[in-house]
């Protein structure tokens, strides 16, 4: 998939199993792309079986480096161990956005959505953990 300075965004949700997930965060971390997550937290957090989801939501480029394509930057929503759902965002290059399998039910479409906008980020999620824990250690995402 090549990309045009003026190439639309594109407008479908992606679905990922947590294998597909943790390609993409160590893609993107081998890469040194500005939104991920570390592939170890992503591991030890994710359903094993979970069900994830990308939503496209604008193109982001490095100006500062040339040699790395523009990239679609998504909203990610994470299907967690205890059955709670985080959001953060993954930048993803169009190459591997493109044969991700897509959602094609507009209920399933619209409950990313809810959840998209419901959910705690991956910080707020973690500096919850730490209040109910008592713990004042830093966890990195």
């Amino acid at each position: 998939m090549t990309t045009s300075p003026d190439q639309p965004v594109p407008r479908e949700v992606k679905r990922l199993d947590t294998a597909s997930l943790l390609a993409l965060e160590e893609r993107a971390l081998g890469l040194a792309l500005n939104q991920r997550l570390d592939p170890v937290w992503v591991e030890a957090h994710a359903a094993s079986d979970g069900r994830h989801y990308l939503w496209p939501a604008l193109w982001n480029s490095l100006p500062h480096r040339p040699e790395v394509p523009r990239q679609l930057r998504c909203e990610l929503l994470i299907a967690l161990r205890d059955g709670q759902h985080v959001m953060s965002l993954l930048d993803v290059l169009p190459e591997d956005f493109a044969p991700l399998p897509r959602v094609t039910s507009r209920d399933e479409g619209m409950c990313v959505s809810r959840l998209l906008d419901d959910s705690p980020t991956v910080w707020q999620w973690l500096s919850e953990s730490r209040a109910q824990n008592g713990a004042p250690g830093r966890e990195r995402a």
